[in-house]
């Protein structure tokens, strides 16, 4: 009874999640630029287990329980900062902080399992890639990525120093989505899912779909929404 109870608050925050405005967040640089054009589109999707959400949910309160911790040094300038308003991209650090003598950081928390821990010999790509926009847009030379093992609470860090030619690429990538929206254009899958589907694209929610766009070879989005 009472599983119920909470499996419809979940799904009731996941149906609000996707009633928000359509726009790039700094989270998805590294995702795959077609299930973010299906996700502008508002494709057609699998419904997401609340399971999930709870998923989540355990990677928030590690954030609040780690920031705690930094607000306790008096080392935090900045917690859950937005980035100055801009055209096409939106996104929040988790906190900008001041060592050596108060050198500022821009910090990103993230909340893994046992196997990706332990395998974890440096940061995710994808993770590289966001907070290169963090620092880009706060104007920040370097930062932390601090991985805590969600089973041990073991943790490992990264310096990050940033990447120009990285961060212009990524808003090149950006800007090229943003067209092909426009364009209604469908984008390929991306390199790094070449042999596709790798396994993230077995937690897609649009994994049916992006299927039939491979299957048709349909780049049009309104030939495909109307098939």
């Amino acid at each position: 009874m009472l599983k119920e109870f909470i499996n419809q608050f979940y799904s009731d925050r996941i149906k609000d999640q996707r009633a928000r405005g359509d726009h790039f967040y700094i989270t998805d640089a590294g995702k795959c630029p077609r299930q973010i054009f299906f996700k502008f589109k508002k494709a057609p999707r699998a419904e997401m287990e609340p399971r999930i959400m709870r998923i989540f949910d355990v990677g928030d309160y590690t954030h609040m329980r780690l920031m705690s911790v930094l607000f306790s040094l008096g080392i935090v300038r900045a917690a859950e900062v937005k980035i100055p308003p801009q055209e096409i991209i939106s996104g929040r650090a988790d906190a900008i902080i001041g060592l050596e003598g108060g050198k500022p950081y821009v910090v990103d928390f993230k909340s893994i399992s046992s196997y990706g821990f332990k395998s974890l010999e440096k940061p995710k790509p994808e993770h590289v890639k966001q907070i290169q926009l963090y620092l880009h847009y706060f104007k920040v030379p370097q930062g932390i990525l601090l991985y805590e093992n969600k089973d041990t609470q073991e943790l490992k860090e990264f310096q990050i120093t940033y990447d120009p030619a990285l961060v212009e690429k990524l808003l090149e990538d950006f800007k090229t989505l943003k067209e092909q929206i426009g364009k209604d254009t469908i984008p390929l899958i991306p390199p790094e899912l070449k042999d596709w589907p790798k396994w993230p694209c077995q937690y897609c929610e649009y994994k049916e779909l992006c299927q039939r766009v491979e299957k048709s070879k349909l780049k049009d989005w309104e030939k495909v929404s109307n098939t």
